[in-house]
């Protein structure tokens, strides 16, 4: 998994620079929310992670199928 920190404005260009696939562009950082645009072709879905699970259940399967699952940091003692 890549971590990268990006502010407000910043992006982050997926696929070829020269012929990307997409771009994620942090929209607005408001306390602990963020706010992320997602500028991709319009075949390309995109999901929640809440809806894409369901998605996954709907259709019958296991969501320890799937690949590319990310799991929640631990919580640290600030």
């Amino acid at each position: 998994m890549l971590v990268i920190t990006r502010r407000e404005g910043e992006e982050v260009v997926i696929g070829d620079p020269k012929n990307p696939i997409g771009i994620v562009r942090i929209a607005s950082v408001k306390g602990e929310r963020v706010r992320i645009a997602f500028e991709f072709p319009r075949d390309v879905e995109i999901h929640r992670r809440e809806i894409a699970d369901q998605i996954i259940i709907e259709a019958g399967e296991s969501l320890s199928d799937v690949i590319g699952e990310i799991k929640p940091a631990t919580a640290t003692a600030h």
